[in-house]
């Protein structure tokens, strides 16, 4: 009979008990009953993404006053930062030099007028003489040239005129619209009106404001049933049932109470920064809000039937993300997803998952691949109101 060493017998006795343990321990564990964890349901439908593009504040209208005649600058008519009315007077210029313009213009007209009184005298004078041959044909033909010219020499004597007028007139600066007026960058005293031209104030209409704010080409691709027409590449300008409906939210993270709408799409991409031009437009009949400001406009875009799973339930390793499914046969199964990106406390999932699929939303530290779990499923309470 064979007989082993004591040092084998060992080994033996220790492979015996440790596979009795395993024995044990499988059959405990089959006695067990399965965990019971928390899974939702995986839900497909429309959701509304906000997004927010930082823009800044233009008024409705922000015209620049400039003045179109060199001077000294002799007075300032209007209070700085209030409002002002469409022809209310807000700068002079010393006018002076200019009415002496215009008087010596006058003379000039005057002037032309005499002779032109006197071409004419003459042509009437020859005309009936040279019918009678008391005189040429060609001095008739002369006093004929005569009166034209004199009747030039006004009209361009009239024409000069107007112009010293028209530049005369220019000393005195009116507001081109109603609005509010700014600080003044001039002040009496100093010479105005020399190239380069300087901007003296500016007068902004802000009972309506623009917001000004640059979209990614990518972004624009993908927003852009959200705020132009579909199909005909119009703006929603019109039609009030179809605009999208756009939020301001300023600067103290509050939220402009009057809704707007896009109002201007630019042409084309800056080619280099990838970028277009999307310019909006919100009612501000309060006057809170100031050309110059930062804000956000917030736009909303929908997602039709988009599959949207809760963040709890996702794990991401290295950049890859998986959520664990229960199956039919209530087995843990681990599944890879093709995520689009985050909306409030809801991930968008562009693939890898279905509607009405389980999937654990607790324990996925305590779970593996093939698990017989017991799954609660229970309805996910989002933090955002639109999820």
């Amino acid at each position: 009979m064979y007989h082993l060493k004591p040092k084998r017998m060992k080994v033996f006795y220790l492979m015996l008990v440790a596979v009795l343990l395993a024995s044990c321990a499988e059959e405990q564990q089959k006695k067990m009953p399965p965990l019971k964890l928390k899974a939702v349901e995986v839900v497909q439908k429309d959701v509304i993404e906000k997004i927010d593009f930082v823009g800044q504040v233009y008024g409705f209208q922000d015209i620049s006053i400039r003045a179109r005649v060199v001077g000294y600058l002799e007075g300032i008519h209007f209070n700085e930062g209030l409002p002002v009315k469409q022809g209310q007077l807000l700068y002079t210029i010393d006018a002076q030099p200019y009415e002496a313009e215009v008087a010596a213009k006058q003379s000039l007209l005057a002037e032309a007028k005499s002779l032109y009184a006197k071409a004419q005298s003459d042509l009437n004078r020859y005309k009936p003489l040279a019918a009678s041959n008391a005189v040429s044909q060609a001095d008739l033909d002369g006093a004929q040239v005569q009166f034209e010219a004199a009747a030039a020499q006004v009209k361009a004597a009239e024409a000069n005129l107007e112009i010293s007028k028209i530049q005369l007139g220019y000393t005195k600066v009116y507001s081109p619209i109603n609005g509010i007026i700014g600080k003044s960058l001039a002040e009496i005293g100093d010479l105005v009106g020399q190239a380069p031209l300087v901007v003296l104030n500016t007068v902004s209409k802000t009972k309506d404001i623009h917001v000004d704010f640059f979209l990614p080409e990518n972004q624009y691709l993908q927003m852009a049933n959200s705020i132009v027409e579909e199909g005909s590449g119009q703006m929603y300008k019109e039609s009030k049932e179809h605009r999208v409906i756009l939020e301001l939210v300023l600067a103290d993270n509050s939220i402009h109470k009057y809704k707007g709408a896009v109002n201007f799409v630019d042409r084309g991409v800056d080619s280099n920064t990838g970028t277009i031009l999307i310019q909006t437009r919100f009612p501000n009949p309060d006057l809170l809000i100031r050309p110059g400001q930062f804000a956000k406009v917030r736009i909303p875009v929908t997602h039709e039937q988009a599959i949207m799973v809760p963040q709890k339930c996702i794990k991401e390793l290295q950049g890859q993300y998986s959520v664990f499914i229960v199956n039919a046969e209530n087995k843990v199964e681990t599944r890879q997803l093709d995520p689009a990106g985050t909306i409030g406390d809801m991930w968008r999932i562009k693939g890898g998952l279905q509607a009405g699929e389980k999937v654990l939303i607790e324990g996925l530290q305590k779970v593996r691949n093939g698990m017989s779990v017991e799954a609660e499923i229970i309805e996910f309470e989002s933090q955002f109101p639109n999820l």
